[in-house]
């Protein structure tokens, strides 16, 4: 039990736990009376938001699809910024970024069930890589308006930071940046299996 005082674990285990805060979920009950867990792909991320809230109303359907991209994100980026203000190692802060993603991915508060990642992923990257998350978002922009399809945005725009992370800091230990990418593609299995089929659905 001596271990739960020790500082690094306490981040990890608060990374893990503020990580998994289903936003996406929250928002749409409170806001629009939908369950996003048993509607869509049954996703708690941004775009299924988007696309069950829409039905219902579309307006709305945006507003919270923002909501839950930006709180998605900050929830990785916010708990990276107090680890830093408190002194934490990069090692530590490394720590954290990967088990803030495991936690959207795989909530504690949801069976241990979640998202695709993608918000919460380029949060804590924006905080340890922000040039090669600069890139990732223009990589996904351009994808996103071009193609309209949004897992093959949201990973080409992974792949983007993971490619630019070795020509920007060819030196830092890219063990954690794999591993998120990893963790990422993983959630996105059933999205590849369609892109590779060509039944993936375009955000209109």
């Amino acid at each position: 039990m001596d271990m739960l005082f020790n500082t690094n674990i306490q981040f990890f285990i608060l990374a893990y736990l503020v990580g998994g805060i289903p936003f996406g979920l929250l928002l749409a009950k409170q806001f629009a009376g939908v369950d996003i867990k048993n509607a869509g792909s049954q996703s708690i991320g941004a775009t299924n938001v988007l696309r069950v809230v829409k039905e219902k109303d579309p307006k709305l359907a945006k507003k919270l699809g923002a909501a839950t991209l930006a709180l998605d994100a900050l929830k990785g980026f916010i708990i990276l910024v107090i680890g830093h203000f408190v002194g934490l190692s990069e090692a530590t802060l490394w720590g954290m970024a990967v088990l803030a993603v495991l936690g959207h991915c795989f909530s504690p508060y949801l069976n241990f069930e979640g998202g695709k990642g993608i918000a919460t992923g380029m949060g804590v990257l924006l905080f340890m890589l922000p040039y090669e998350t600069l890139i990732a978002l223009v990589v996904w922009f351009i994808m996103a308006k071009t193609v309209r399809i949004s897992s093959l945005s949201s990973l080409t725009g992974v792949l983007a930071l993971l490619a630019a992370s070795f020509i920007i800091h060819p030196n830092m230990p890219h063990a954690p940046v794999i591993l998120i990418t990893v963790i990422l593609f993983y959630k996105h299995i059933p999205n590849i299996i369609r892109l590779l089929k060509g039944e993936e659905k375009r955000v209109i």
